[in-house]
Formats: C-alpha cells, structure tokens, sequence
C-alpha cells in the first residue's frame, strides 16, 4: 500500500471518493500509483480488501 495523505487542500477539479461516492473535502488519500482519490483511511482499506478477495477468487477459478 503507498497513499499520500492530503490534509487542508481540497483537489481539482472536485472529485468523489472512488469507493463510496461521496464529495472529498480537505483531508483524503490519494492511491500513488492510480492516482485515485479516497474520502478517508476506510474507504482506501476496502478497495485494498476487495481487490484481494477479487486475487484470491481469481486464482481459485485458475
């Protein structure tokens, strides 16, 4: 996992929160890689949970 943690700047234009939709404010993540933007530490845990569980469901159907 490699994020920034982005505290008092909103980014440009407005964005949403990859996971849950919702308008980011001043504080996010920002994945590095992607550059996708995440709403707090939760959201950005779930989209690293649900990408394992889809790995793992992937290499059990191999």
């Amino acid at each position: 996992m490699r994020f920034i943690l982005v505290n008092g700047r909103t980014p440009r234009p407005r964005s949403v929160c990859v996971m849950c939709d919702q308008p980011v404010g001043v504080n996010y993540l920002r994945e590095i890689g992607t550059q996708l933007i995440y709403c707090d530490h939760n959201c950005y845990a779930g989209h690293c949970q649900s990408a394992v569980l889809l790995l793992e469901s992937q290499s059990k159907a191999s």
